[in-house]
C-alpha cells in the first residue's frame, strides 16, 4: 500500500483518541477549562452514561465572541504563548487540544458570554464544522453541551462499558476536582438526579463530606501545612491535605487522591509514599484514604508527558517522596486514635514521662529488665488499671473513659518491635552465643536468598556461616530469640521475602516470634508491666502487622447498655 497523507477528519479522530478515551475524559477536559476560567460554580449534567448528553455550565470569565470559533481549532490556546511557557505551566489545560478533540467525535453546542459583553454567543458544531452561530442572552460564563459522543466512531463506542460504569467514572472525575478545589461549588446530575454536591466553602473537610460522606469525613485527619524534608521545615514541596484513620481503610487504592499544584494526577510514586507512611498501621490487604496536595514551583514538575495530562514527572522524585511520606506519617502519629466499639475515638492528653521497656535476657528467659525509651508523642494511652485476663489472651483494663481489651500478643509484639529498631539504630542488638553451634538446612530458593543477605541478619544479632551444600552453621542468635524457635523465624523470613525492606521484615518477624503468645497465662505483675511499657511506644494502637492492639468500650456505651442513661 503506497504512503499517503491522511484525510484531515481521520487525523482529527486519531488525535481525539489520545485525549477523549471515554465520557469521563470529556468531563475532565471541560471541568479543567472551567477551573482555568476562574469559575466559582460548575454544574455537570449527564444522560445515558455521558454518550447521549454531557453538559458543563460555569460562571467563569467566558470566551469573547470573536474567539469562540477559534477555540475549536486545534492547538489554539490562551494559556501559553511560546516554548518557554511549557517549563512553568500553572493552568490545568495548555495544549489547545481538548475542544477540537471533543468536536471531532461528537456534536457540540456552546453558549458563552465574556466579561464586558452585553450579550452572549451561541455556536453549534457537527463533525468539527460550524452549522450555526448567533447572539444569545446569557450571564457571564460558559455552557458546553456534548451530544451523541462517538456516534461516528463505532469502534470506540463498542468499547465503552455500561451506563452505570461510565457514570461512576464521571462521578470520580468530578469528585476529584471537588476535592482539589474546595472553594468551587460543584453539582453533578446524572439522569435527572443530583448525585454529588459540594458547598464551595473553601474547607476541604466540607468537600470530603460531599464526595465521600460523613463516615469518612468524621475519620479524616489534617496534614500540617509545613514543608517537609528530613523532618524540618524547608523549601518546597509543600504537602497539605487530609488522611484517613486506619479504621476506614479500603480494599483498593481508589481512595488515594493526588494533586500537583491542584492538578489531579495518577502516581505510583506518591501512592507508594502514602502506603509506606501507613506501614504497620494497616493489614497487608487494606489501603488508606488520603487526599494529598503538593505545591512546588512549576519548573520542578513536567506535566507534558501524557496525552491526557494524567501523569507528571518530578525533577527530584526522592525529594517529593520523602516529603509526602514524612508529612503523612507525622499526621498519623499525632492523631491516630484507639479503636472503639462505639463512636470514633478521641486523642488523649499530654505525653507521659519516659519509662522503661521490657526486654528478654538469657538470664531471665521471658522475664524483663529495663531499657530507656525516648519520650512519647503527644497522642498516648491513658493510665490503665489491670482488672484481669480473659481467655488467657486478652488483658482487661480500666481507663478514665471506659473499658479496654488488650491483645497481649499484639501489644507485646509492638513493644518488642520498637525495642528492636531502637537497639539496631544504636548498633547495640543484644546477642546470645550458643553453647554448641547449631546446623540447619534450607531449600534451594531459601539458599539463594540467604546467600545475599548474611549482612541483614548479622545486623540483628545472627551469626550464620555456610557449612556444606545448603547447610548453615549458627553460632549466635539475638538474645530476644534465645530459647525460642529462631530456626522457624529465619525460614519464615527467607520464604516471605524476595526483595523489599529486609530490615523491617526481620524486625517484625523477630518481634512476633519473641512476644508472649495468645493462650499464655500472665501474672498480674506481668500484665501491669506490659501495659506500662505499651504506654511508652510511639504507635501503641497497632502491632507491626497493622492489627489493633486494643479495643475500647466507652463509658457512655456502658451506661446506655445497662439502661442507666
Amino acid at each position: 500500500m503506497p504512503i499517503k497523507v491522511l484525510d484531515p477528519q481521520v487525523v482529527s479522530q486519531i488525535a481525539a483518541g489520545e485525549v477523549v478515551e471515554r465520557p469521563a475524559s470529556v468531563v475532565k477536559e471541560l471541568v479543567e477549562n472551567s477551573l482555568d476560567a476562574s469559575s466559582s460554580q460548575i454544574s455537570i449534567e449527564v444522560k445515558g452514561g455521558g454518550v447521549s448528553l454531557l453538559r458543563v455550565m460555569d460562571n467563569g470569565v467566558g470566551i469573547p465572541s470573536g474567539e469562540v470559533e477559534l477555540a475549536f481549532s486545534r492547538y489554539t490556546t490562551s494559556k501559553i504563548g511560546n516554548l518557554a511557557d511549557l517549563e512553568s505551566i500553572t493552568s490545568l489545560g495548555f495544549r489547545g487540544e481538548a475542544l477540537p478533540s471533543i468536536v471531532a467525535v461528537a456534536q457540540i453546542d456552546i453558549v458563552t458570554c465574556a466579561s464586558g459583553e452585553s450579550v452572549g454567543t451561541y455556536l453549534s458544531l457537527n463533525d468539527g464544522v460550524v452549522i450555526s452561530k448567533r447572539s444569545q442572552g446569557r450571564s457571564r460564563g460558559t455552557t458546553i453541551t456534548v451530544r451523541n459522543l462517538f456516534r461516528k466512531v463505532p469502534a470506540r463506542l463498542k468499547f465503552l462499558k455500561s451506563p452505570a460504569t461510565e457514570n461512576s467514572h464521571i462521578a470520580n472525575v468530578v469528585g476529584q476536582y471537588a476535592l482539589a478545589f474546595p472553594e468551587v461549588k460543584f453539582t453533578l446530575s446524572i439522569d435527572g438526579k443530583v448525585t454529588l454536591r459540594t458547598q464551595g466553602s473553601g474547607r476541604l473537610i466540607d468537600s470530603v463530606t460531599g464526595v465521600y460522606g460523613l463516615e469518612i469525613a468524621h475519620n479524616m485527619m489534617e496534614i500540617g501545612d509545613g514543608e517537609w524534608e528530613g523532618g524540618a521545615v524547608l523549601s518546597p514541596p509543600k504537602v497539605t491535605g487530609m488522611v484517613g484513620s486506619p479504621a476506614i481503610s479500603r480494599s483498593s487504592r481508589g481512595y488515594l487522591s493526588f494533586f500537583i499544584n491542584r492538578r489531579w494526577v495518577s502516581s505510583r510514586l506518591l501512592a507508594w509514599a502514602v502506603e509506606e507512611a501507613y506501614h504497620g498501621l494497616l493489614p497487608l490487604d487494606k489501603h488508606p484514604v488520603a487526599i494529598i496536595n503538593i505545591s512546588l514551583p512549576p519548573e520542578q514538575v513536567d506535566v507534558n508527558i501524557h496525552p491526557a495530562k494524567a501523569e507528571v514527572k518530578f525533577q527530584n522524585e526522592r525529594h517529593v517522596f520523602s516529603a509526602v511520606q514524612k508529612a503523612v506519617r507525622q499526621a498519623l502519629i499525632e492523631s491516630i486514635p484507639v479503636p472503639k466499639i462505639e463512636a470514633p475515638a478521641i486523642a488523649y492528653g499530654a505525653p507521659a514521662e519516659p519509662r522503661e521497656l521490657w526486654r528478654a535476657s538469657p538470664e531471665s528467659g521471658d522475664r524483663f529488665t529495663s531499657l530507656p525509651l525516648a519520650p512519647t508523642p503527644e497522642v498516648s494511652l491513658p493510665m490503665l488499671r489491670v482488672l484481669g485476663q480473659l481467655l488467657s489472651s486478652y488483658i482487661v483494663a480500666e481507663g478514665p473513659d471506659g473499658l479496654y481489651l488488650i491483645d497481649q500478643h499484639a501489644a507485646h509484639e509492638r513493644v518488642l518491635f520498637e525495642k528492636i529498631n531502637e537497639q539496631r539504630a544504636r548498633q547495640k542488638i543484644e546477642v546470645q552465643g550458643l553453647l554448641q553451634p547449631v546446623t540447619f538446612e534450607v531449600n534451594p530458593q531459601q539458599n539463594e536468598v540467604l546467600k545475599s543477605h548474611y549482612g541483614s541478619l548479622a545486623e540483628f544479632g545472627f551469626s550464620i556461616e555456610p557449612f556444606g551444600d545448603r547447610t548453615y552453621l549458627v553460632r549466635a542468635v539475638p538474645a530476644l530469640l534465645y530459647k525460642k524457635d529462631w530456626v522457624e523465624m529465619v525460614r519464615e523470613v527467607l520464604d516471605s521475602l524476595s526483595g523489599g525492606d529486609w530490615s523491617e521484615s526481620i524486625a517484625i518477624s523477630m518481634a512476633c516470634h519473641s512476644a508472649v503468645r495468645a493462650g499464655q497465662a500472665l501474672t498480674d505483675d506481668e500484665m501491669r508491666e506490659l501495659i506500662r511499657q505499651l504506654e511508652q511506644v510511639a504507635l501503641p494502637h497497632t502491632c507491626p502487622h497493622g492489627r489493633p492492639t486494643m479495643i475500647h468500650l466507652g463509658s457512655g456505651q456502658l451506661i446506655r447498655e445497662f439502661g442507666r442513661s
